[in-house]
């Protein structure tokens, strides 16, 4: 388990210290957040930091730790469990994903950031920032976001193939593409371009067929 035990019976809704949270607010009063696609808290935690690692030059670090981070969010179930648990209080969740970015060496406005969602119990909505981020930076790269969920790892050539395809798809070569596996899918691919979603899964397909077959039953 990644989040350490701490005596601390503080419950994840009760107040804490402010300490990081202004260097963000001050960004959202101001009205410096910029208008992303997506609106309500994700949207504007993810406008306040991309707009301040853009004022202080850290947006190329800041980038390569969400890619890091959102990986580690998909494939550690512990770090699931850190994020989205009602039993671990924020300070528990404020200790845990601090030691966990310092040991990997993030960027300090990273940290900084996740102690703001950590102290206002805000981790839950983490993996949502960190995809309105990536994708907003992919916008103004000129690049179409995409994802591709497999039910296996892809061989460098199949991967390589994929590639190519979903490009097609998007229409243009400036593809920002991440690939990640999910077992769960038994087979096939899910796409996922800007908005638009590909569901070739055979998870998708049997569940299609349970449902055409309760409607003869």
């Amino acid at each position: 388990m990644i989040a350490p035990k701490a005596s601390s019976k503080v419950g994840r809704d009760a107040p804490t210290g402010c300490r990081h949270q202004k260097l963000f607010v001050s960004y959202q009063d101001e009205g410096k957040s910029l208008s992303l696609g997506a609106t309500g808290l994700a949207g504007r935690y993810a406008g306040a930091l991309y707009a301040l690692a853009d004022d202080t030059g850290n947006l190329n670090e800041i980038v390569a730790d969400l890619n890091d981070l959102a990986k580690l969010v998909v494939e550690n179930d512990d770090m699931k469990t850190l994020i989205s648990s009602p039993a671990i209080t924020r300070s528990e969740q404020l200790a845990a994903i601090t030691a966990v970015m310092e040991k990997a060496g993030a960027n300090a406005l990273t940290i900084k950031f996740l102690s703001t969602l950590a102290e206002n119990g805000r981790l839950y909505v983490l993996p949502v920032i960190i995809s309105v981020f990536l994708d907003e930076h992919a916008r103004r790269q000129g690049q179409i976001s995409a994802e591709v969920v497999s039910a296996v790892e892809l061989d460098a050539k199949r991967k390589a193939s994929v590639e190519k395809a979903v490009a097609s798809l998007a229409g243009s070569d400036k593809l920002s593409l991440s690939m990640r596996v999910d077992p769960s899918l038994i087979g096939g691919l899910v796409v996922r371009i800007g908005s638009q979603m590909i569901d070739t899964s055979i998870k998708t397909k049997l569940s299609r067929l349970e449902t055409a077959m309760k409607g003869v039953a």
